[in-house]
């Protein structure tokens, strides 16, 4: 019986390859990192995070929605062939992403000319998982 536990707690772990983010700590991080080109507007319009940037898009219901679809904001072609693939939003995709744009997408696309169009990287895994922690539960009030 034990061996049972045992294995199922193994392939819990294997299915999250990424610790859930600290959402306190995704807030000080996106204020730090990602107030200078993203927002988070609700349907409403209200902004619940950032201020009014549009440098990069609205970050309002990542989780779950295609790579490269907010509306009226122009993407990469890279990222949006992504998104028109099935590629959504997870931790794990985002925590990917924003270390490394390009590369990322160059690895997902298996394409070494792809392009992404945000410059900045968040260097830290956890910071990066903070961060969308913060995205997902702000966007759920």
């Amino acid at each position: 019986m034990k061996s049972i536990s045992v294995a199922a707690t193994l392939a819990a772990l294997a299915t999250s390859a990424f610790a859930e983010g600290d959402v306190a700590a995704g807030e000080e991080q996106f204020n730090r990192q990602c107030v200078a080109c993203h927002v988070v507007r609700n349907d409403e319009g209200e902004v619940l995070a950032g201020r009014t940037a549009r440098t990069g898009p609205n970050l309002f219901g990542i989780e779950g929605r295609a790579l490269g679809s907010v509306d009226g904001f122009r993407y990469g072609d890279a990222i949006v062939t992504l998104g028109e693939a099935g590629t959504t939003w997870s931790e794990e995709t985002f925590v990917a992403y924003v270390q490394n744009p390009t590369g990322y997408l160059r690895e997902a696309l298996d394409n070494n000319r792809a392009r992404g169009k945000m410059a900045y990287q968040v260097r830290d895994e956890q910071q990066a998982a903070d961060i969308y922690a913060y995205l997902v539960a702000v966007s759920a009030e």
